[in-house]
């Protein structure tokens, strides 16, 4: 039988993880948010003379997202997630890829039926559906996704995973400090 304390010391470390994963996730999603701003406006705008997708913003929307994306791929699979990364980069890419695509998704949802079903066209209903309600949700199943499908590979001879449990994404039993 498991101790009280043996459970609360186990509950303690995995809730240690998570929050750290937490707070890496969020600085990697703030650092590709500045380069997907930054790089729309640089090739939008230049640097004060117009850029070279200046009367394209679509474009420079998708470059700037693609750059924004590989970012935060590169920054989440070798520092949130190192520990949980697979050693297959361009399958763990084409995963996250596509988690960024339904995080998007719900998003757009969200203005969708601010928008349209609710009737609610103004920039600031607009602004807060996308880029507040959609980007939140998103964020949180993004989050969720990446550390369920995308980087759940957990290594065994780090520690991560005791007794050679279940890789099933859940990282409940680590005390592993981070290297």
């Amino acid at each position: 039988m498991t101790s009280p304390r043996s459970l609360y010391g186990r509950l303690r470390g995995a809730m240690d993880v998570v929050v750290r994963e937490m707070v890496k996730f969020g600085a990697v999603g703030a650092l590709a948010f500045v380069v997907d701003i930054g790089l729309f406006n640089l090739l939008r705008f230049g640097l004060g003379d117009g850029g070279p997708l200046e009367s394209k913003p679509l474009s420079a929307k998708v470059v700037s997202a693609s750059v924004a994306t590989v970012v935060a791929w590169v920054g989440n699979r070798v520092w949130t997630f190192r520990h949980r990364r697979r050693n297959h980069a361009g399958h763990e890419l084409a995963l996250f890829v596509v988690f960024n695509i339904a995080g998007m998704l719900i998003a757009l949802g969200c203005l969708a039926v601010s928008h349209y079903g609710l009737d609610l066209r103004s920039a600031r209903a607009d602004n807060i559906s996308a880029n507040g309600v959609g980007l939140v949700l998103g964020t949180l199943f993004r989050f969720w996704a990446y550390r369920t499908f995308v980087f759940r590979r957990e290594l065994v001879d780090e520690g991560v995973v005791p007794d050679g449990g279940p890789d099933n994404g859940a990282d409940l039993t680590s005390t592993a400090p981070e290297r």
